[in-house]
């Protein structure tokens, strides 16, 4: 037989009530009845813990003694309240760690779980990196509810399904798969819902990235070769009205409590050259736009490979450039400078990462002129290189993603190795004798080429969450897919 008040003296016990002191637990009289609140001060709102406390203190002692049904108790006394039972205790911890007010009420049968929480929060202003020129200034924040609602006020459809998930031992993180019924893919739906499902660990304190590398893990693939793919499978947002367009469009969306990135599944190459402004603006201008982010695409990765070509006279130049070649002898070579420069430019991004804004100009001024003039007055890097670096660290701005971003830089540095590799065989008797005096061009060109198809087999060769090409609708082919994903259409 229960004690008394079982489930009071069950939470107590459960909770280090004295130890911690922001978890509480309130004595109070309903009726004649003992009963106790426990809460987390802090996560509880101060106005609707009022309104709670007015209305138990209210409870006459009639219906206070003769409800015996957690439920029926709800029905009579509390009908104005976000309120709902409870049965295990499990669950019952969980929702008074999230804010919520947990009532144990002496004779009855479940505990009452009253909805009065409060998060800390910040605004919902504009993501930093996914400035629009037009179009919402709203963002996502830390709050899991805030981001439902600004996708819920989105989308007003009914078939809008949020489907929970809580991962982590410890933590106990929500998260929250986000998808169209109808519109979405329900095998996709199934899959990455049972992943989510699958994922056991003890936190869950880097929370979109883990879930994402979870999401993205191939059970059949090698680890090693996982790790080795910087090709992103997934896409990251902060914008509300990007992650309702994914919706919109049959994609997924995966929210997770505290963090104020979504992630978009599934997501092909392709996906990365659209932007939000390319709607905001008339079909030329979006059109403008994504074109100038495609020749962007491509000149990041060939830029400096083809310099390094024309520099060496790997490839012939025409007269119209041949200011801009260099001659005579380098401290260090340009291939040297090209891969100290890819490593000094990361460098400085992670240093204004980490300084303070009043200290970020003097950051800039550092940079530009103190490294960028006395690195060529000293000789060690000449103004070309410096300048193609910039242009380059500019260019990759244009694109919204850093992780495809980081991985059209290691593309690039590989055509790099590759030339240079080449211009190092070239140079061997074995490669003179075969090819003449024309040997090192010859062999770092075959360098350059053969890295060049290596970086795009790996494109090829990598796979989206559902298994299909990451290439996909240029390969296999889908003419109507792929101009609406390199064209601005209205349609």
């Amino acid at each position: 037989m229960q004690a008394k008040n079982y489930w009071a003296d069950t939470l107590k016990s459960a909770l280090p009530i004295g130890e911690s002191f922001d978890i509480l637990a309130r004595e109070i009289l309903i009726g004649n009845k003992q009963a106790t609140m426990f809460y987390v001060d802090g996560l509880v709102n101060a106005q609707q813990m009022t309104i709670v406390m007015t209305y138990l203190l209210q409870i006459d002692t009639h219906n206070g003694d003769n409800t015996t049904d957690s439920m029926k108790f709800i029905q009579i006394n509390l009908p104005f309240l976000n309120a709902v039972t409870e049965s295990k205790v499990e669950n019952t911890l969980k929702s008074i760690f999230s804010g919520l007010i947990a009532v144990a009420i002496e004779g009855l049968n479940e505990v009452i779980i009253i909805d009065s929480r409060f998060y800390p929060n910040r605004g919902i202003e504009e993501p930093a990196k996914e400035k629009s020129l037009r179009g919402a200034k709203d963002g996502f924040t830390e709050a899991f509810m805030t981001n439902i609602a600004l996708i819920r006020r989105r989308i007003r459809d009914p078939k809008l399904i949020f489907k929970p998930h809580v991962i982590g031992n410890s933590t106990k993180t929500d998260v929250s798969l986000v998808y169209l019924k109808g519109k979405a893919d329900e095998a996709l739906v199934q899959k990455i819902s049972d992943k989510l499902n699958a994922i056991s660990i003890d936190a869950l304190s880097i929370g979109d990235q883990t879930i994402a590398e979870h999401i993205v893990k191939d059970p059949h693939q090698k680890s090693f070769m996982g790790w080795l793919n910087p090709f992103p499978k997934v896409r990251y947002t902060q914008r509300p009205d990007v992650a309702a367009a994914h919706i919109t469009e049959g994609k997924l969306a995966i929210i997770v409590d505290t963090s104020p990135t979504v992630i978009l599944l599934p997501t092909g190459i392709f996906d990365f050259l659209q932007d939000v402004d390319d709607y905001y603006f008339p079909a030329i201008t979006g059109n403008y736009f994504r074109l100038l982010r495609t020749i962007n695409f491509i000149g990041i990765m060939f830029l400096t490979p083809l310099y390094l070509m024309f520099a060496q006279d790997y490839l012939p130049v025409y007269d119209a450039l041949k200011f801009f070649i260099p001659r005579g002898d380098f401290a260090i070579s340009l291939f040297w400078q090209f891969i100290l420069l890819e490593f000094a430019i990361d460098g400085l991004k992670l240093a204004s990462l980490n300084t303070p804004d009043s200290l970020g100009m003097s950051l800039s001024v550092i940079g530009a002129l103190i490294l960028g003039q006395f690195s060529v007055s000293s000789g060690w890097f000449i103004p070309q290189t410096i300048l193609c670096m910039a242009v380059v660290a500019l260019a990759s701005f244009t694109q919204p993603s850093m992780e495809l971003g980081y991985a059209i830089k290691f593309m690039r540095i590989f055509i790099l190795i590759g030339i240079q590799l080449g211009a190092f065989a070239g140079g061997t008797s074995m490669a003179m004798s075969i090819f003449g005096d024309n040997a090192i061009s010859i062999c770092a060109i075959i360098g350059a080429a053969a890295a060049t198809i290596i970086d795009f087999i790996a494109v090829a060769a990598t796979k989206t969450i559902m298994g299909t090409s990451y290439l996909y609708p240029l390969f296999p082919l889908n003419g109507n897919s792929l101009r609406h994903l390199l064209f601005r259409t209205k349609d």
